[in-house]
């Protein structure tokens, strides 16, 4: 939790569940910035290849973030050129390892990023999402790189109908693979007291709308919340759910 001097702090939980899966392949972290308050950096990344190739391409990306961020300078630096730098070097760390590995490693990437002034900026890259709220409403959210995805923008199946089709979990843009990774950063000119972001992974998004996120983000504090929609989602897996993993920060006014 981070106090910053413009009267707000950014309240903030992480949440990580191995679901019903033997392994957990999925990260996620919560950085405060060491030498700027009110600055974080929120990931979740979502590792595939093998029982220990997804970890550590998720491991990668989290030891990748660290050090980017630890180099960021909020007051000087561009924060989309090191949200792409996050990307490209995570990428290439992950097609490092691989090298030397007998699995495929890959990894979905999610991060945020808020800065004192409120400005927040969002980067991602494959089916882990970012959503954003006021209050209880959706305000965004990020759009897969996915094949059902694909689908949906042309108009042949519907939102519902992805999360059922056979090929759900077949990406077009992830960290890892021989094809460059996307690099889609947004900026958030502005956020306001009562917003939250959450970065997830497809484990939890899979099994809640947005609008049951929305509720449950406004109503409860980050912690409770957190915990709510893990719980959520394990209830209507019945026994057979992914990973999953969240990080969210929501902004709040200072008692005075």
């Amino acid at each position: 939790m981070t106090t910053a001097p413009q009267g707000f702090r950014l309240s903030a939980a992480t949440g990580l569940h191995r679901g019903d899966r033997a392994y957990q392949q999925d990260q996620v972290e919560i950085l405060a910035h060491s030498r700027v308050p009110g600055c974080a950096l929120a990931l979740v990344a979502d590792g595939m290849g093998g029982k220990s190739g997804g970890r550590t391409a998720a491991d990668q990306v989290v030891m990748i973030a660290r050090q980017v961020f630890e180099r960021y300078s909020p007051t000087g630096d561009d924060p989309a050129a090191m949200l792409r730098q996050l990307v490209v070097e995570s990428h290439l760390m992950i097609k490092l390892t691989a090298i030397t590995a007998d699995e495929e490693p890959h990894s979905t990437l999610a991060a945020f990023l808020v800065l004192p002034n409120l400005s927040a900026w969002t980067v991602h890259a494959g089916d882990s999402r970012i959503y954003h709220f006021r209050g209880a409403e959706l305000v965004r959210r990020t759009i897969d790189h996915s094949y059902v995805q694909r689908l949906i923008d042309e108009g042949k199946i519907t939102e519902a109908q992805a999360n059922t089709h056979p090929q759900s979990n077949l990406l077009t843009g992830c960290l890892g693979t021989q094809a460059d990774p996307p690099v889609e950063i947004s900026e958030i000119e502005r956020l306001e007291i009562g917003d939250t972001l959450l970065a997830c992974s497809d484990g939890l998004w899979h099994y809640l709308t947005p609008k049951e996120f929305g509720a449950i983000v406004n109503a409860l504090n980050p912690r409770e919340a957190s915990e709510m929609l893990i719980s959520k989602a394990r209830q209507r897996a019945r026994g057979t759910g992914d990973n999953l993993s969240l990080a969210l920060i929501r902004v709040e006014a200072l008692k005075t």
